[in-house]
């Protein structure tokens, strides 16, 4: 799995012109999955990310932790993030997961927040997607569960 995690102040997703998630302070997840990708990954990466200390404390340094804080999760489903880019010059999805595999491991990573108090928000699966953010600092950071 690979997730690239900005920290956001807000943030939304809209499908269809409908906001259909929204979050105020928090992180804007955008996830993708391979095709060897274990529910163990998706519960790794959720620890991993609710723990991860990127919030101030009041001396200004990186010492909370989004449970620390009590911020909020917007998760969206990102195939592309498994797009190579190295041969030719259109994207190659072929090491991102098929989408029956993909949403089984998506879901399971939304869950595994869920179950650590995390208050998650999501975009749709498959769906093009509008995702607006107010990114703060701005952080942005990628992590992989390999």
């Amino acid at each position: 799995m690979r997730v690239v995690l900005q920290r956001s102040k807000e943030a939304s997703v809209t499908v269809a012109g409908e906001i259909i998630g929204q979050i105020s302070k928090g992180f804007v997840l955008l996830v993708g999955v391979t095709h060897e990708d274990k529910v163990e990954d998706a519960d790794y990466l959720a620890d991993k990310i609710s723990n991860l200390r990127v919030f101030e404390d009041t001396e200004g340094k990186m010492n909370l932790s989004l449970l620390e804080v009590g911020g909020e999760i917007l998760s969206v489903s990102q195939f592309t993030l498994y797009g190579d880019c190295r041969k030719g010059r259109r994207p190659n999805f072929m090491d991102a997961a098929k989408p029956d595999h993909a949403v089984q491991i998506y879901e399971a990573f939304n869950r595994a927040l869920e179950a650590k108090g995390i208050h998650v928000e999501t975009g749709e699966f498959g769906a093009m997607m509008d995702v607006k953010l107010t990114n703060d600092g701005p952080v942005t950071l990628i992590l992989e569960s390999k």
